[in-house]
């Protein structure tokens, strides 16, 4: 297991002991959400309930996914990358806890996983920012491709395709 000790927090590879944290942390992070871009409409269909366990530890067996962690050992944020695509990685998953944003979890979730990819070869990375995260992506050498939009319970979701080359090594 891959650790990585920071001020604050750590970061591990997801395990499925975790899965119910993840849950919770993702729709509570949906669910807290502040922006006018946002009304409560588009997060309802984002996420109307947590999901299983279940769901979360099939997904991650054919992902690979880091969690961030506080000195409780309780989830603070997690990022996960689609691994099939051929040397080209999906980030589809990046959310920090509502009361944890702005410290620094989002980017060093998103380090380890530069990382890692990198150490596979992985050529290319991308991911469909939202309004919210797309500053972060770009402050990490991630370009706009296009605009992407995603339909989800009857709502329409603008994101944006963004890339960034990987340099092999």
């Amino acid at each position: 297991m891959e650790n990585t000790q920071l001020q604050h927090f750590s970061i591990i590879d997801f395990t499925h002991g975790y899965a119910k944290q993840v849950s919770e942390l993702y729709h509570s992070a949906v669910q807290q959400i502040n922006h006018p871009r946002y009304p409560q409409a588009k997060l309802d269909a984002w996420s109307a309930a947590p999901r299983s366990t279940k769901f979360w530890q099939l997904r991650y067996q054919r992902n690979r996914a880091w969690l961030a962690l506080n000195n409780q050992q309780q989830l603070v944020g997690f990022i996960s990358v689609e691994t099939h695509f051929k040397h080209r990685g999906y980030i589809d998953c990046l959310y920090v806890a509502p009361d944890c944003q702005h410290q620094g979890i989002a980017s060093a979730l998103l380090n380890q996983l530069v990382q890692w990819t990198e150490k596979q070869h992985y050529s290319h990375l991308s991911v469909d920012a939202s309004y919210l995260s797309k500053a972060l992506f770009e402050k990490r050498g991630f370009s706009l491709k296009q605009i992407s939009y995603q339909q989800k319970r009857g709502q329409t979701f603008t994101g944006f395709y963004m890339q960034k080359s990987l340099i092999l090594r």
